[in-house]
């Protein structure tokens, strides 16, 4: 399957739930999920949207990300012992938006998520953004 088409299979299937509450604050579960569910494939990545940012900083890029990448940010949410750094994340539709996991599945451009609060009172912090394909290629390292 050619990485365009599993690129649309993963929209088509995220933007099925747009206003669902199903994910509130899950929003690395969100976009694993709408890869995976809607590929039937498995990737890897981290426990977190942050941990997950680490793991494909290699392939990082800033700017306007393209359709289909996973964007990343920094944010402080709810932790154990105080605010944390568990990131957050969503996927490009193309021109900026993205559709992401916040209060419910919404779509928003890439630079006024910068401005969503947090519980905890943070403004996620814009990262960048990296190609499905880094994404795929975590989950071929994982076969081999």
């Amino acid at each position: 399957m050619k990485n365009t088409e599993m690129i649309d299979n993963m929209i088509d299937w995220a933007e099925e739930q747009l206003g669902s509450r199903y994910y509130a604050g899950l929003c690395l579960a969100f976009i694993e999920e709408a890869l995976e569910i809607s590929n039937s494939i498995e990737i890897f990545g981290g426990d977190s949207a942050r941990e997950s940012l680490e793991m494909y900083r290699d392939a990082l890029q800033t700017g306007v990300p393209e359709r289909g990448a996973f964007v990343f940010y920094d944010c402080l949410c709810p932790g154990p012992d105080g605010p944390m750094n568990w990131g957050h994340c969503g996927i490009c539709l193309g021109d900026g938006n993205v559709i992401h996991s916040w209060d419910c599945i919404r779509v928003d451009h890439f630079r006024q998520i910068e401005s969503m609060r947090t519980l905890v009172g943070d403004y996620p912090r814009y990262r960048g953004w990296v190609p499905i394909s880094r994404v795929l290629a975590q989950e071929s390292d994982r076969c081999e």
